[in-house]
């Protein structure tokens, strides 16, 4: 298989972390020609909160008022991240990129700057009740409060809705719709069907 690029993405809860691992796996057992890279900047990004710092000051005062990061912010967290671990010959799977239209715009000079050809968007859809159910169960720190729940998912309609549909339009890119509503077991079939 030549090497492909996997852009994962959804509401919260929707097991995009769960399923590109899944992904990963996979491949690396039906595919092993390449190695795979995984671009998830979630722990780069909590590393850098716990740096000191006027920038990590900002970052985390907006945090802490649930509000969305500056598109720049977690463009530089991602990009970099992309430049440490490419090295032309890997397949790769990105969890949770882009999450605002100018995030997605830049990503497509990062796809085309690589050469990666029709990354595939996988994007897990669930309801906003689902999400927020599933939210409230899972325990994290970050979805204790109701109210942080409810910004999160505003901003999700508000900022990463557009990237999605900017994806889904997007000639350079092959988007997949997956129910992601159903088991673990079932959505990672139907990513399989349909992309393999």
């Amino acid at each position: 298989m030549s090497q492909q690029t996997f852009i994962i993405t959804g509401r919260s809860g929707c097991g995009k972390g769960t399923q590109a691992k899944l992904l990963i796996e996979y491949i690396e057992k039906q595919f092993s020609d390449s190695p795979v890279r995984y671009l998830e900047s979630g722990d780069k990004f909590r590393n850098f909160l716990k740096e000191p710092g006027y920038t990590q000051d900002l970052s985390r005062a907006i945090m802490k008022s649930g509000n969305l990061q500056p598109s720049f912010l977690a463009v530089h967290i991602w990009s970099h991240l992309m430049i440490e671990i490419m090295q032309g010959n890997e397949h790769l799977v990105m969890d949770g990129t882009p999450r605002t239209l100018s995030e997605a715009m830049v990503l497509d000079s990062a796809m085309q700057f690589y050469g990666r050809t029709k990354p595939i968007v996988l994007y897990l859809n669930v309801s906003r009740e689902w999400s927020k159910a599933r939210l409230a169960g899972r325990g994290r720190a970050d979805d204790i409060s109701e109210n942080e729940v409810e910004k999160r998912l505003n901003w999700f309609d508000g900022e990463v809705v557009p990237a999605i549909e900017y994806l889904k339009k997007n000639e350079l890119y092959n988007f997949i719709e997956i129910n992601g509503e159903q088991t673990i077991e079932e959505v990672q079939k139907e990513i399989i069907e349909k992309c393999f």
